[in-house]
């Protein structure tokens, strides 16, 4: 048992009902960069997913820390515009893969037939520019997020992004996000910092509920989560999708995230598919 929704969501195979589907969520991408499934999991799934997030919730790695919207160091020879400057104070914990059992309710979902099939159609991505992040640490993943936590604003890594929303904080906690606004030859600087200094117009604010499975575009599209408010715990989970086979993520970004790293980081730093920072 997945806990998926199949009736309502059949991802497998071919049939109407799954290229309306399609349809729906490409349109969304195509204007938003984003797009949600309302209750991808069924109540049951999403109370078995919590279970299993509330087991190994004190295996976050939890840090306080100020970083800027890229995870690089402060470069004091950058004009003080300059949103690489620009920093924040980031605490948040994310539980790392390796803390999911293969037969686990997460690791099921991501493993369900036809879940990575329905995700590139989604995606539109030909089959030679889509692969499951190849980090030990970071292919399915939960964000742990309590009271006064936040994730400021900051690019992903990997181009696509799949999250399902598990658990609400009592308050607060809405998904922010800017799309498009840098793409992979234009880190498009002055449009960040407008973001950043709380001048820009282009924020869309969104509230996912438990069970909601977002397909987000974060390579391109800058965003944070607002911070929270109550003693309940916001729980996400992430699957992590990318345009090159093998790839992991930085050493320094790893690190930062979940607090430690493994051979493969160091071995296979500097290979990347693109020229953006982070």
């Amino acid at each position: 048992m997945t806990g998926i929704d199949f009736d309502r969501y059949p991802i497998a195979g071919d049939s109407a009902a799954r290229d309306a589907i399609l349809a729906q969520v490409r349109a969304d991408l195509s204007r938003q960069g984003c797009a949600v499934l309302k209750g991808f999991l069924t109540p049951q799934g999403v109370a078995a997913a919590v279970a299993e997030a509330d087991a190994v919730a004190d295996k976050g790695h939890r840090s306080f820390s100020r970083t800027n919207a890229y995870f690089t160091a402060e470069d004091p020879s950058l004009p003080e515009a300059d949103p690489r400057r620009m920093f924040f104070d980031r605490s948040n914990a994310f539980v790392a893969a390796d803390n999911f059992a293969p037969n686990g309710p997460l690791r099921r979902v991501f493993d369900s037939d036809g879940f990575d099939d329905f995700i590139r159609d989604c995606l539109q991505e030909p089959e030679d520019k889509f692969f499951r992040y190849a980090d030990p640490l970071a292919d399915v993943i939960v964000n742990a997020a309590q009271e006064g936590n936040g994730f400021p604003w900051h690019f992903d890594t990997n181009n696509f992004t799949v999250t399902l929303a598990l658990q609400n904080a009592d308050s607060g906690g809405e998904f922010e996000y800017v799309p498009m606004i840098r793409d992979s030859q234009n880190e498009q600087f002055d449009d960040v910092a407008s973001v950043l200094n709380g001048t820009s117009d282009r924020v869309v604010s969104l509230t996912l509920e438990p069970g909601d499975l977002q397909l987000f575009k974060g390579r391109y599209a800058l965003h944070r989560v607002a911070p929270l408010a109550g003693p309940t715990p916001r729980y996400v989970a992430i699957f992590s999708y990318v345009e090159a086979p093998g790839m992991v993520g930085s050493v320094e970004r790893t690190r930062q995230l979940y607090g430690r790293t493994l051979p493969i980081h160091h071995e296979r730093a500097g290979h990347r598919a693109d020229a953006l920072i982070d």
